[in-house]
């Protein structure tokens, strides 16, 4: 089983570059982040002729997340991170796909910091920490997957000097991230690749892809029953240059599972 994760960075207009890339790379479940559209103008009938199914959660100009499978719907179990009913923002949807719990995230910015958007950063990963910590209770094979806006450690960063004081990079924000990860939860991609300076995003200045000066902020934790079924981990880096593309890259793996919706294949 393929699943990927994929910020697209505006699903309406890079419609074309999202339809290219699942039919090139195909992946079983594609989780899609920076949606920035409301409900109603979601490409429904577009994503369904390449044969997908889809649950998504949308905003108008901002935000917004989605899970996709092919040739199944995915059964939604959540819309929105519990613990805060105030909170907006179309960040979190989760689905049961193929007997997986997919938990697809779009975590803040946090930008700038100190200040109140980096305080709401650190609230939102407090819940998600909390709730992280409830579905390995439950014990259910389940994926966390998306755009984290965290850059792990000095190796996930073309020149970490630079970003010491960036929301994505303070001690707070990569604190948070090693906490969530020791509750029981493996990075996919250090899991395979533990020295590798590997990134999944590029900002569009500078020739920044061409230079290969990246960050690593788009990150997959399988829970305990899923990580020996890892396989493989690739930066899908094609799509980067592509034009009118993402600034960032889809990142997909592979897992060799014993079981698809319970039952043994």
């Amino acid at each position: 089983m393929k699943i990927a994760t994929y910020n697209i960075n505006g699903i309406v207009g890079r419609l074309p570059i999202l339809v290219r890339w699942l039919q090139e790379d195909a992946p079983d479940i594609a989780c899609l982040q920076e949606l920035k559209t409301p409900d109603d103008k979601f490409p429904q009938r577009e994503i369904e002729r390449l044969g997908y199914r889809a649950v998504w959660h949308g905003q108008k100009s901002w935000n917004g997340v989605a899970i996709l499978a092919r040739d199944v719907l995915p059964v939604l179990t959540r819309r929105g991170l519990p613990g805060d009913l105030d909170d907006s923002h179309s960040r979190y949807i989760e689905a049961a796909v193929s007997g997986l719990l997919i938990c697809c995230l779009y975590l803040p910015n946090g930008n700038p910091a100190p200040g109140a958007k980096f305080d709401y950063k650190l609230r939102w990963f407090q819940r998600l920490h909390h709730y992280a910590g409830e579905l390995l209770d439950i014990e259910v094979p389940t994926l966390l997957i998306g755009d984290f806006n965290v850059i792990p450690t000095d190796m996930d960063v073309y020149s970490p000097e630079r970003w010491r004081d960036d929301a994505l990079f303070r001690p707070e924000v990569r604190k948070a991230y090693a906490r969530l990860v020791q509750q029981g939860w493996t990075d996919a991609l250090r899991h395979l690749h533990p020295d590798e300076r590997i990134y999944t995003f590029w900002k569009y200045w500078r020739n920044s892809f061409e230079r290969d000066a990246g960050l690593r902020i788009d990150h997959v934790l399988l829970s305990p029953d899923i990580a020996p079924h890892l396989r493989s981990v690739s930066v899908r880096r094609n799509p980067r240059r592509w034009n009118h593309t993402s600034d960032h890259a889809p990142v997909m793996i592979e897992l060799d599972l014993p079981y698809v919706g319970g039952e043994s294949r």
